[in-house]
């Protein structure tokens, strides 16, 4: 079976597709990341995940269109709610694309995140998989989180501090009294 795997960045790519390949997928990702901030955070995330997919070789589609602007009207006005939008934004791309490429399956590294909304992530999944006529994939990949981590300073690679959009680097170095 194919699966398009959402990339959003080296670390958490480690586990996730090992445990797709185990479950006897064929991973192809697809990197598509607007939500990230400032663009050399980006640029870095995207270096680290190519230098990654390139070593392992994975197979990954690059959307580098950085439309920040896009995410930023989507959400302001909206930050108590903005990883609804930021979920919806990648997901449904993630959706549109599996179905482009002729793949019947996607899912997402964010699942491997012990920080992320799995409950909003798999609702979102499931819409954007009726929408464009493929399967969602829901795996709890949060047991394989400390080995990414392990993993990915065994392999020195680029760990970011924070999700990727301006409030969550906001909330991770203001801490506001």
């Amino acid at each position: 079976m194919n699966l398009l795997l959402h990339m959003c960045c080296g670390p958490c790519t480690t586990s996730s597709h090992k445990r797709f390949n185990e479950l006897g997928y064929n991973i192809s990702g697809y990197f598509y990341n607007p939500n990230i901030h400032p663009y050399k955070e980006y640029k870095k995330r995207l270096e680290t995940l190519e230098q990654y997919c390139k070593k392992e070789d994975i197979n990954i589609l690059i959307d580098d269109r950085y439309s920040l602007e896009e995410f930023l009207r989507e959400v302001v006005y909206r930050e108590e709610n903005r990883c609804l939008y930021c979920y919806c934004m990648r997901l449904k791309e993630t959706a549109q694309k599996a179905r482009q490429e002729d793949i019947s399956h996607f899912s997402s590294t964010l699942l491997i995140s012990p920080y992320q909304n799995h409950e909003l992530i798999t609702e979102i999944g499931e819409d954007a998989a009726r929408e464009f006529g493929v399967n969602f994939v829901y795996e709890d990949l949060r047991p394989f989180y400390k080995k990414s981590v392990k993993i990915s300073r065994q392999e020195d690679m680029y760990r970011q501090t924070y999700c990727g959009c301006i409030y969550s680097e906001k909330d991770r170095y203001c801490k506001l009294s």
